[in-house]
């Protein structure tokens, strides 16, 4: 069976395309989950990888968990009350904890509806940019169930409380127009054209250096639940890593030389 992830690299730029179309992208197999933990892990080995780009094959980016399978408990939802908890932890739990953590940027490409655990996979992204086919629901009390994969905690810090608190607490969906207009997404495309604009915003970010690309995600990261204090501390540590990069002397010299920098990613 091919895998879940089909990835392609062209440079700097990383592609994971989730790859069911004709399960409109479901996660429903722990081989899933594997797959976007060892990829990080591949990633963040790699300095010269500078940007992931998240996008689904077919009409819809990630449609969430397969409800066959929760009605019939089966697969990732079968087990008993003690064997099921420990399947979120040591299955989909992996996912945030990995994406979510990856020091290269991410940009959550949504090609369709995204949905559940969906919507929670593109809040993991740094950036979400939406075809004008997507929808986005925090579905899962309408399932009688609660967001298992960190969404609770990762939806209210993308587009705030109140309006995380009306699409969790009703499990409507809504339109790719109102995810700009709440911030979920910060642009909006017509299909056709979704995959180049992901292209050109990776390629804007992916042309800076990549430890400092790297350094400043963490910073991003780490100051979502640090004091100010305690982020001027890891920032001033950083800054001192960063003065004494080969790209950081490169881009000073390009800079008043007045031509495009040479970076190596060291």
């Amino acid at each position: 069976m091919e895998p879940f992830l089909k990835i392609e690299q062209d440079g700097a730029i990383v592609t994971a395309t989730l790859n069911r179309p004709e399960q409109r992208n479901t996660l429903t197999e722990s081989s899933y989950m594997r797959e976007f933990v060892d990829l990080c892990a591949a990633l963040t080995r790699n300095p010269q990888i500078k940007v992931l780009v998240l996008t689904g094959a077919g009409s819809a980016f990630c449609a969430g968990g397969n409800v066959k399978d929760m009605r019939d408990r089966t697969g990732i939802f079968g087990g008993s009350p003690a064997e099921l908890r420990e399947s979120y932890r040591s299955g989909i739990q992996t996912i945030p904890t990995a994406l979510y953590n990856l020091d290269i940027p991410i940009i959550a490409a949504i090609n369709g509806p995204a949905i559940g655990a969906g919507l929670d996979l593109s809040c993991m992204a740094d950036i979400r940019i939406a075809s004008t086919t997507a929808i986005f629901a925090e579905s899962f009390v309408k399932l009688g169930i609660v967001p298992g994969d960190g969404g609770a905690w990762l939806l209210p810090r993308v587009i705030g409380m109140p309006r995380a608190s009306i699409m969790a607490l009703t499990g409507d969906p809504i339109d790719a127009p109102k995810a700009l207009e709440w911030g979920l997404i910060s642009e909006l495309t017509a299909p056709e054209a979704l995959q180049e604009a992901a292209r050109s915003l990776a390629e804007r970010i992916a042309a800076n250096p990549s430890p400092a690309l790297r350094m400043t995600k963490r910073l991003l990261r780490e100051g979502q639940h640090m004091r100010l204090d305690s982020l001027l501390e890891l920032s001033a540590a950083f800054q001192s890593l960063a003065h004494y990069t080969a790209d950081h002397h490169e881009a000073v010299a390009a800079m008043l030389e007045k031509r495009k920098p040479n970076y190596t990613d060291r």
